[in-house]
C-alpha cells in the first residue's frame, strides 16, 4: 500500500504527505519546534489572527512546490522523482534555521550567523541521521545542482517561499490586499534554458503580485505599530545584555536563552547547533514575563510595554529625525523617572524602514514572450510596472515610551 498522510491547512485545504522520507523529517524534533516559532512575530498586537507559525509556512511552501513541480512537467519540463523530493525537502527546510519571533531577532539573539546559514547548518546535520538522505536538496538549496529553476523555485523573486507567505499572512492578517493569485501564478511559470520564467499572458499576474507584496511590507510587517512592538523586543534583550554585565542576578531567564543571549558558550554558535534548537519563542515570553517585574525600572518598562500593550509611540516621517527632538523626548523620560542619560536611550530610539517593490539587481523575474525573446519585467511596455519599480521607499521613525499613552 501506497504511503500517504494528509493535514488540513486552513488555506489550502489538504496537504498531501506521500513520501516516508518527507515525514520522517516532518516528524523530526527540530522540524517541530517551528510549531513554537513565529510567523509574524508580534503583528498580532496589530492583526489578532496573526499567530500561525514557521511550521505553518514551510507546509505551504512544500504544498506549492508540489504544484509547481506538476506544472512544470505538464509543459515538458524533465524533473525526476528524486529531485521533486529534494526540491521539497529544501522547501520544507528552509526556515528550519530562525530563531524565536523569526526575523525581529535575528540579529540580536545569534549575532554571527543569519537564519538561512543556520538552516544549512542544520540541514548537513539532518543529512548524517538520515543516510545521506538529504544531499540532494542541500545541492539545490545552496544554488550548485545543475538546474537552476530548482532552486529558483525556493530563493527567488518569484519563489514558493514568497507566494506562501503572502497568501499565508494575508489570510490570517485579514488584509485582502495582500492576496496573491498564487495559483495563476504556478500556471505561468515556464523554464527557458535552464531557468525559471514567466509567461507572457502571465505579466498582470505578476504586477498583482508585486504591488500585493508592497501594500503586505507597509501595511502589515512594517506597519508602524508592529514595528514599535518589534524595536522593543529588540530593545528587552539589548537592555538584558547591557544588565548582565553589572547585575546578572537581576536576570532570571530559561537555560536555552541564557546560553545564547548571554553568549556562555565556548567557540561560536557553530559548535552548538543542536543545543540552538532547545531555543523558541516560549523561552523569550516565559523570561518576559519574569523581567517585568525586574527593579530595573527601564527593562520592567519595556517587558510591560510588550507583555500588556502598552506600546510605545511611533511616529514615520519622510525626513531624518533631527537629533534636538529625540534628546527632548529622552529629557522628558530622564525627568519622570530618574533614570540615566544612557538608559534613556533604550526608552527613546530612533531608525529607518526601507522597502522596494523590485529590485532588477537581485534575482530578476524574466518573461518569455509566444516568440521566444526574453525580457525582464521592469522592461516590459507597462506604465503600472515601469512607474518607480526598483526605487526603494524609505522612511525614518522615531519610537519612545509615552507615559500619558
Amino acid at each position: 500500500m501506497a504511503f500517504r498522510k494528509i493535514i488540513n491547512d486552513p488555506v489550502y485545504g489538504f496537504i498531501t504527505i506521500d513520501d516516508p522520507l518527507i515525514f520522517r523529517i516532518i516528524s523530526h524534533p527540530w522540524y517541530q519546534r517551528l510549531r513554537r516559532i513565529s510567523q509574524m512575530a508580534l503583528s498580532y498586537l496589530v492583526y489578532p489572527g496573526a499567530t500561525h507559525s514557521r511550521l505553518h509556512h514551510s507546509l505551504g511552501a512544500y504544498h506549492l512546490m508540489g504544484l509547481a513541480v506538476t506544472e512544470l512537467r505538464s509543459k515538458g519540463v524533465e524533473i525526476t522523482i528524486e529531485e521533486e523530493r529534494a526540491a521539497k525537502i529544501a522547501i520544507l527546510l528552509h526556515d528550519i534555521g530562525h530563531g524565536p519571533f523569526s526575523h525581529a531577532l535575528e540579529s540580536v539573539l545569534i549575532e554571527d550567523l543569519d537564519h538561512e546559514e543556520i538552516s544549512m547548518l542544520l540541514m548537513d546535520k539532518l543529512n548524517e541521521q538520515f543516510g545521506g538522505g538529504l544531499s540532494m536538496a542541500i545541492e539545490i538549496f545552496r544554488g550548485g545542482y545543475p538546474k537552476k529553476f530548482l532552486h529558483q523555485l525556493i530563493s527567488g523573486q518569484l519563489d514558493v517561499d514568497r507566494m506562501d507567505y503572502l497568501t499565508r499572512d494575508s489570510f490570517f492578517t485579514g488584509v485582502v490586499e495582500g492576496t496573491v493569485g498564487y495559483d495563476r501564478l504556478i500556471k505561468m511559470l515556464v523554464v527557458h534554458e535552464g531557468e525559471l520564467m514567466v509567461e507572457e499572458k502571465g505579466i498582470y499576474s505578476i504586477e498583482k503580485f508585486l504591488v500585493a507584496r508592497r501594500i503586505m511590507y507597509w501595511q502589515v510587517y512594517l506597519h508602524k505599530t508592529v514595528l514599535s512592538a518589534e524595536m522593543t523586543l529588540v530593545k528587552i534583550l539589548e537592555r538584558v545584555k547591557h544588565l548582565s554585565l553589572v547585575a546578572p542576578e537581576l536576570l532570571p531567564t530559561s537555560e536555552p536563552l541564557q546560553f545564547f543571549l548571554l553568549k556562555q558558550y565556548p567557540g561560536t554558535i557553530k559548535q552548538h547547533i543542536e543545543q540552538f534548537c532547545n531555543l523558541d519563542d516560549t523561552d523569550v515570553i516565559s523570561s518576559i514575563k519574569k523581567w517585568s517585574l525586574s527593579p530595573d525600572k527601564v527593562l520592567a518598562l519595556l517587558c510591560q510595554a510588550v507583555l500588556d500593550r502598552r506600546l510605545f509611540k511611533l511616529e514615520m516621517r519622510r525626513d531624518p529625525i533631527p537629533l534636538e527632538e529625540i534628546h527632548r523626548h529622552r529629557l522628558k523620560l530622564e525627568e519622570k523617572y530618574g533614570v540615566s542619560e544612557e538608559d534613556s536611550g533604550f526608552l527613546a530610539f530612533t531608525g529607518e524602514a526601507t522597502n522596494t517593490l523590485y529590485d532588477p539587481y537581485d534575482e530578476r523575474i524574466n518573461i518569455r514572450y509566444r516568440n521566444g525573446t526574453v525580457r525582464d519585467i521592469s522592461g516590459v511596455d507597462d506604465p503600472l510596472i515601469q512607474q518607480n519599480m526598483s526605487h526603494p521607499i524609505k522612511k525614518f521613525y522615531i519610537c519612545y515610551h509615552s507615559p500619558e499613552a
